[in-house]
């Protein structure tokens, strides 16, 4: 025993005695795992649990994500009668309004996204809000919805209740004792050292909020999160508030209220955050509050005061300034960290840390127990994040912009605009020049189109925006001439040793054991069958591998293939994202443009697709994949970083009589939407399968071998269920509505899936989705073809004709043209 009376050893050891903490050791101890200890540096509640407002709305941006809120709600209306300890849950339902007609757009895009989710909601008029609320007038509203499935519940009580569950279920907490370091050997948790001695363990879990970051840098893990004040303001009593008043938000005027004790707690998220604790958050910051700072509050105020006018005969109470703490793109942090085996976060929950706690503490003891996630969590896997993601100074500017997203308007393709530029390709000045307007994707700079005008920049609408002509040009140059597409941020991981293609080809569910020169499109696969990821393996020599994936799948792909290597098996992986990048020239043209400044032979039989060669290009010499995801004949050109202004400027001037031009992601997205090519976290995800993908061609069942998640999938074939969930390609029958997913489909009227991918196929002249279709029988070509097929956009319902196999070029003749 140590210090106090703690065990010298547990199996799990849990930081941080919050509600997500808590909400931890009740789901490890209900799967029966009891041999935990969370340790507490003050008392249960007494960082930012306390003072969180305690609303909890359902819908999430995923699917997956609103499915742990809706756990969520279910554990809290359970709870009290489980512990006999109150938890103040109350479903007292929501109201959300508008006061724009964007803003209505968007809650009937909201609507139709709750419903393909399977959440009870209703657009109502402002009258009906008014019903609902009657202490707010209405008269500068266009409408609103109304989700009677939301609450509100009092943090300290929930976690309270949640830490008597977890005591009952066998886990020790302990209050008063700070942990100070976090011990490992050979990059895997061994222990954790307290003030008031050592407890060796077998897995930690961070949950230590503000702190957790600081935690994590104790065993060299990375969470990015900053702490940011958040503030609201609890009211005298008004008349006409009572118990039972919904939570009440206003979006646009960046404001929510719930009811307390016959007043309001009204606050917000206001535009322009207050960063807060860049010098640390001090280690007895429990139960307190920063200073009212009514000049940050006021737009808030003035908000309020438009919405309840009410509020300027009526006293302030309480003002509550509170720290809490927020991640680079608002959503929390989850999972086993990369750098340290055994070493679990829970933080970074962005002011929705009540509404997330009971579905995100489960989700993560379902991880700790099963070695991986048993759903997909991709939206907060802490692997989406790498350790530049970590810096303060860039976290600090990030957050600013970050805590104002809670209720910014969600334009479709909204970038970010805080701590920009961060990373950029050779060519970023060059693009610039040419009128390129940039997005950012794990913190690139990415040319998003080339606009007509200098100084141009995105318009954000539901409709068409500015930029939907000149990315028009580009597919069109893509689809009749020749593009380059700057694809530098693609991830790119160098695996070499002996036994580099025996655990490669276990992992692959394609058979990467080909011979050198030759490129396979694979998935790798969790043991339910579902993708993990998808990307492309290069075989350069018997012994090496490149592999070719997502921008934002360097961490995540890594630490699976790592996992999955058998521990002494010869075999090295290094990211090598920095030492190349990549130019895919595209379009018919493309054979012709590539030959004028390379002496290697282009021809089919010389060079067939699905295959890499070295070859010279002017005066470079470079790797030449000719690989496609737009559905043109092409090549992925991957360029040594010194000599990519070079091969760009040959290329550019070769391709000036063959009417090249640059083109960005925009169209990139067009062009393989339209040709009905699946993307990782859209269409491929964790509880998707390549059969219910439409790429069981991607999937090797006789090599010898075998492949991660094999069992699995052969068991799917076997079950007559199992393509009743397909991902399907839907054209709409106008040419005019603009889709940009997230939509709710429907099959003869009813609800029957929702749009994972969509953008406008300049080609077939109308807006082409990629559908997650969740039907009661097995989806096949007869089947699509006798029902009858909606997309619901923003209330309105347009005809979609659908297909399983695209109807540009379905048989993929043109990239294998000679």
């Amino acid at each position: 025993m140590v210090g106090t009376g703690l065990p010298d050893r547990a199996q799990y050891v849990i930081i941080g005695g919050g509600i997500v903490g808590c909400s931890v050791a009740y789901h490890l101890a209900r799967l029966g795992h009891t041999d935990i200890v969370l340790l507490e540096q003050g008392q249960l509640s007494c960082g930012t649990t306390w003072h969180a407002a305690g609303l909890v709305g359902q819908l999430r941006s995923t699917p997956a994500m609103t499915n742990l809120i809706r756990y969520s709600t279910q554990l809290y209306s359970e709870l009290e009668k489980e512990t006999g300890l109150a938890t103040g849950w109350m479903q007292c339902g929501s109201v959300t309004v508008a006061r724009s007609d964007d803003r209505m757009t968007m809650l009937l895009r909201t609507a139709a996204a709750a419903r393909a989710q399977g959440v009870d909601v209703d657009v109502i008029t402002p009258g009906e809000a008014r019903d609902k609320w009657p202490v707010m007038q209405v008269d500068d509203l266009k409408g609103g919805l109304w989700m009677p499935g939301d609450g509100k519940a009092n943090p300290t009580d929930l976690t309270q209740s949640l830490a008597k569950g977890a005591r009952r279920h066998g886990a020790r907490i302990v209050e008063g004792i700070q942990v100070t370091d976090i011990l490992t050997e050979n990059n895997q948790i061994s222990g954790v050292e307290t003030d008031h001695g050592r407890i060796q363990a077998e897995v930690v879990v961070n949950c230590a909020g503000q702190w957790a970051r600081r935690v994590g840098r104790m065993c060299g893990a990375n969470v990015p999160l900053h702490s940011a004040e958040h503030m609201y303001i609890v009211t005298e009593q008004i008349e006409g508030v009572n118990p039972d008043l919904p939570v009440l938000r206003d979006p646009d005027g960046y404001i929510y209220f719930k009811e307390e004790t016959g007043g309001l707690v009204m606050g917000g998220f206001e535009p322009e955050a207050k960063p807060w604790g860049m010098n640390g958050i001090p280690d007895n910051f429990f139960f307190q509050l920063l200073p009212d700072d009514w000049d940050q509050f006021e737009i808030l105020m003035e908000n309020a005061l438009t919405r309840v006018p009410q509020m300027a005969q009526t006293g302030v109470r309480e003002f509550y300034n509170g720290p809490e703490s927020f991640t680079p793109d608002n959503n929390y942090l989850l999972g086993e960290t990369p750098e340290v085996k055994n070493f679990f976060v829970g933080a970074g929950f962005n002011s929705m840390g009540i509404a997330s706690a009971g579905g995100a503490g489960r989700a993560l003891a379902e991880w700790i127990v099963e070695g991986a996630p048993t759903m997909d969590l991709f939206a907060v896997d802490i692997r989406r994040f790498a350790d530049f993601n970590n810096n303060p100074t860039w976290l600090h500017d990030r957050v600013k912009e970050v805590l104002g997203l809670h209720y910014a308007m969600p334009w479709p393709n909204r970038e970010l605009d805080s701590a920009r530029p961060f990373r950029r390709s050779p060519l970023y000045d060059r693009l610039a020049a040419k009128n390129a307007v940039f997005g950012s994707k794990m913190g690139w700079e990415r040319a998003n189109y080339f606009a007509f005008e200098e100084g141009e920049k995105t318009e954000y609408g539901f409709g068409r925006q500015n930029w939907h002509e000149a990315v028009g040009a580009e597919h069109k140059a893509a689809r009749e001439a020749v593009v380059v597409f700057d694809q530098s941020s693609f991830a790119k991981l160098l695996v070499q040793g002996k036994d580099a293609c025996s655990q490669l080809n276990r992992i692959c569910a394609g058979n990467i054991d080909v011979a050198p020169g030759r490129t396979v499109y694979t998935g790798l696969l969790n043991n339910r069958g579902g993708f993990e990821s998808d990307l492309t393996v290069l075989r350069l020599k018997l012994d090496e591998f490149l592999i070719i994936t997502g921008s934002a799948q360097a961490v995540r792909d890594t630490d699976w293939l790592r996992k999955n290597f058998e521990p002494d098996a010869h075999v090295f992986l290094t990211d090598v994202t920095s030492s190349w990048s990549v130019l895919s020239l595209m379009g018919p043209a493309s054979r012709k443009v590539l030959a004028s400044v390379t002496q290697s032979d282009l021809s089919n039989d010389a060079f067939p697709f699905g295959t890499v060669q070295k070859i010279d290009l002017g005066y470079a010499t470079v790797l030449a994949n000719r690989m496609t995801y737009v559905g043109e004949l092409g090549w992925e050109l991957i360029v040594p970083v010194e000599f990519t202004v070079g091969v760009y400027e040959d290329l550019m001037q070769a391709g000036e009589q063959h009417g090249i031009r640059d083109a960005g992601y925009y169209a990139l997205e067009g062009l393989r939407i339209e040709k009905g090519f699946r993307a990782w976290s859209r269409e491929l995800t964790p509880d998707i399968t390549p059969l219910q993908a439409g790429l069981g061609f991607a999937v090797d069942f006789e090599k010898p071998c075998g492949f991660v998640g094999k069992e699995a999938l052969l068991a799917s074939k076997s079950d007559p269920k199992h393509l009743n969930t397909r991902i399907v390609q839907m054209v709409l029958q106008s040419g005019l509505p603009q889709l940009w997913g997230g939509e709710s489909v429907l099959c003869n009227g009813s609800v029957i899936g929702e749009v994972r991918s969509a953008a406008y196929g300049h080609t077939l002249g109308a807006a082409v989705a990629l559908v997650q279709v969740n039907a009661s029988r097995k989806v096949t070509a007869e089947y699509l073809a006798e029902n009858s097929w909606e997309i619901d956009l923003a209330g309105e319902r347009h005809k979609a004709s659908p297909y399983l196999r695209t109807p540009y070029d379905p048989h993929g003749a043109r990239p294998r043209s000679s």
